[in-house]
């Protein structure tokens, strides 16, 4: 779903079925009211437990388990020089900012 010139929606699956939803749009708020740009430290004091690195194209984001929802979790992104394949620091994830909230079945 395009918004403008940029893409706002990204919705998959097949057969009839949607299997998940990623919002790009900071006008598309998740039903808790985080939406794109609020920052880690807003809902997170630690990645432990909650997240972990993101795969696929979006390796260098961390993704976290959005609280209370087994379906909604919150890709982060952010300034970090560090090695590929870790986890940047609690320290640095502070400053990071949501980047795509998904929807998965």
């Amino acid at each position: 779903m395009m918004k403008g010139d940029n893409v706002a929606m990204v919705i998959n699956g097949d057969q009839g079925t949607i299997s998940r939803i990623d919002v790009l749009d900071s006008d598309i708020p998740a039903d808790t009211g985080v939406k794109i740009g609020t920052p880690f430290s807003d809902l997170y004091s630690k990645a432990f437990g909650n997240c972990q690195k993101a795969d696929g194209d979006d390796n260098r984001a961390v993704e976290c388990k959005a609280e209370g929802s087994q379906h909604i979790s919150y890709q982060f992104r952010g300034e970090w020089r560090g090695p590929e394949g870790l986890m940047p620091s609690d320290d640095t994830l502070k400053n990071w900012k949501v980047s795509k909230i998904i929807w998965r079945r």
